[in-house]
């Protein structure tokens, strides 16, 4: 790729996320010869757009950041050359001919609302996309499996489908072939990779963060749309996919499709959502000592909208493999600490000689996103008494990338390499898969529970290791 575009550049994503992304990639040296420019519905002027770049990229210059020297220096003139523009992406013709003045092949970014990216998808005419153009889609990919499905053929009729980035900055190539590498390279691990030796299967993404401004998006979303949907779902068809032959997009992409086709809330597809799911919303406390308000009485929020702030469902994948095994996804804000990662709990033992004392726990497999880390917990003998089972930890940091997860998926999307971004149809799946559980929480068939702003969920939730 030549040039990034990036639609909705005044937009908090942009600035928290994307753009240290960007920063990141450039200074690495990973990212040479691109161009950069934004164009937004804010009117801004060039100081401002300078003054986001300046900030955004701060963090991609400091100790620790594996700049190199002449990625430093392609960085400054990246931002030097860098525009914006005021821009409406959904008026017809408009944002073709803004792209007709930049020098392409170009990867256009949408970190824009998902109502806005598909108006502004359905004006725009393939014959004013430049030769090779790439696009990219911010997550959620629709707000339903048909507006999905619509998206999809919107796209279709644009560019091909290896040319489509739908961008989930939780697969980062380090999650992903960190939890490939672990299964298939160990012998250990895959044999008792299945329903016969593993109870369940958690997936946690537990924040300590509120809402921190993000109301316009997050009110609309909920817990449930903004992580399981998206996030949990693909990490779940990762540590559940059969082996690939090997880690080219179309292998490792159809491994994950075929989970997910597998997949439904529940134990069938007659399971009554409302018993496989649960939901919640956080009252006023504290975290760390900061004052949290109730969310209901966060700026920006409308109580109309029933919207969870802590989600938690419960998918089972009906085949072989994982048959009658719960893979449990839960997400949640303003909880006591941040925690993410994947917990494969394995089944006791059949049979415990007579003599042994002390705790017999299950056997527990971590596996931390960001910090990537390996954590396996074990009964072993002692110390002190040889006949005393005592609960150990062996632990391990796995491989990760300097770059930020938005700079693992950019470097992807330049490189033209599809593989850590979500097919089409593995898109609509998810939406199929929690789509019932969604109608159960609108009908008001599953409750809304609550629990306090920095506490560990509602006291009746529990996770493994809580």
């Amino acid at each position: 790729m030549k040039t990034l575009v990036i639609l909705g550049a005044s937009g908090d994503l942009t600035g928290r996320l994307l753009l240290p992304g960007v920063g990141r990639l450039i200074s690495s040296g990973r990212a040479a010869g691109l161009a950069l420019v934004g164009a937004g519905s804010d009117d801004w002027s060039p100081e401002q757009w300078q003054e986001r770049l300046t900030g955004s990229f701060a963090d991609a210059l400091a100790p620790g950041g594996q700049s190199t020297a002449g990625g430093i220096k392609e960085l400054a003139s990246v931002q030097k050359n860098s525009h914006y523009q005021q821009l409406d992406v959904t008026a017809p013709g408009a944002l073709g001919a803004f792209l007709a003045t930049v020098e392409g092949p170009v990867a256009v970014y949408f970190a824009l609302p998902p109502a806005i990216s598909q108006k502004a998808c359905e004006v725009l005419k393939k014959q004013e996309l430049p030769a090779g153009t790439r696009l990219v889609m911010e997550k959620p990919f629709g707000s339903s499996a048909e507006s999905a499905h619509a998206l999809n053929e919107t796209l279709a009729s644009l560019v091909a489908e290896d040319h489509i980035h739908r961008v989930d900055h939780f697969l980062g190539k380090s999650t992903v072939l960190n939890i490939m590498g672990l299964r298939f390279a160990n012998r250990l691990l895959e044999p008792l990779w299945n329903g016969e030796h593993i109870a369940k299967v958690e997936i946690i993404f537990d924040e300590d963060l509120a809402l921190e401004n993000r109301a316009r998006y997050y009110d609309q979303a909920g817990a449930g749309r903004d992580m399981i949907q998206s996030h949990l779902l693909q990490i779940m068809a990762i540590v559940a996919m059969e082996p690939p032959a090997t880690l080219g997009e179309t292998d490792v992409r159809s491994s994950i499709a075929a989970v997910l086709r597998a997949s439904t809330v529940g134990r069938t597809a007659d399971t009554d959502p409302g018993t496989a799911s649960r939901r919640a919303r956080y009252t006023s406390g504290a975290i760390e000592g900061r004052p949290v308000p109730d969310y209901l009485s966060e700026e920006g929020v409308d109580p109309v909208n029933d919207t969870e702030t802590l989600a938690e469902v419960e998918v089972f994948v009906n085949n072989w493999r994982w048959a009658g095994v719960p893979f449990i996804l839960r997400s949640g804000k303003a909880l006591g600490r941040t925690r993410k990662e994947a917990v494969i709990t394995y089944k006791p033992v059949p049979h415990l000689p007579v003599g042994f004392t002390g705790t017999d726990s299950p056997t527990r497999l971590h596996i931390g996103f960001g910090p990537e880390t390996l954590t396996l917990d074990l009964d072993v003998n002692g110390p002190g008494d040889l006949f005393t089972l005592d609960r150990v930890q062996l632990e391990t940091d796995l491989a990760s990338d300097p770059l930020l997860p938005y700079g693992e998926v950019l470097e992807g999307v330049l490189n033209g390499d599809p593989l850590l971004s979500v097919r089409g149809d593995t898109a609509e799946e998810c939406w199929r898969i929690v789509e019932p559980a969604f109608a159960a929480w609108k009908s008001g068939a599953v409750p809304m529970e609550e629990y306090a702003a920095g506490s560990t969920g509602p006291a009746n939730w529990t996770t493994s290791n809580d």
